[in-house]
């Protein structure tokens, strides 16, 4: 253990908060703030951890949270305006933003590791999917998309994605994805509990 490991230990304890923080908020504009903010600390989690143990490996998910990071404070610009134009421009810029995640995962992937290769596709097809679950209407998209995303993200982060005799467990980038996934359940009981509320104060005589 260096000291850029130690670095992306705290860089991840700051990014599980706001990742937790994210899923709890309805609002799309606050939700893009503030989920963006945290992909900035991922981002920097990413980095610490290459220079901690290689950069060929985490490569690909430092370009995927940088990726995260610009998409989501673009769309926070989005939907805090909330005009037909705005919209507009925000669907344009994620079919843009698709395009160059392909392109990036066409240049990228060679360089990974063939052992590992086919770990890297899927998180990319997570990650498409995800961003798509981003911009759809409603909020539940966005939750479903985000938990398989982080289910494949948590297996970059065992030693499956480590190689060169280190093995390994990035428990932090574990723990950031367990975040996401423990938030959204906690956003599914609060749900519940409203409905049954609001069914009850229906059901009321006035």
């Amino acid at each position: 253990m260096n000291e850029w490991y130690i670095v992306a230990q705290v860089l991840g304890v700051i990014t599980i908060g706001f990742e937790f923080m994210s899923y709890q908020i309805k609002d799309k504009a606050k939700y893009f703030l503030t989920t963006g903010i945290g992909s900035f600390f991922w981002t920097l989690m990413f980095v610490a951890i290459g220079l901690a143990m290689g950069m060929n490996t985490q490569l690909s998910l430092i370009i995927a949270a940088t990726y995260s990071t610009v998409r989501n404070l673009v769309f926070y610009r989005t939907f805090s305006k909330n005009t037909a134009e705005s919209r507009e421009m925000g669907l344009i810029f994620l079919l843009i933003m698709i395009v160059v995640a392909i392109v990036a995962a066409i240049v990228v992937l060679p360089s990974v590791p063939v052992e590992v290769r086919w770990l890297h596709i899927l998180g990319l097809l997570a990650a498409l999917s995800f961003v798509i679950g981003q911009y759809l209407p409603g909020v539940h998209y966005v939750r479903v998309t985000v938990v398989i995303y982080a289910v494949v993200i948590m297996l970059t982060q065992t030693p499956l994605n480590i190689l060169y005799g280190d093995f390994r467990w990035n428990i932090m980038g574990i723990l950031i994805e367990s975040a996401k996934i423990i938030s959204v359940i906690v956003f599914y009981i609060r749900f519940a509990s409203n409905s049954e509320e609001s069914q009850l104060q229906l059901a009321k005589p006035f």
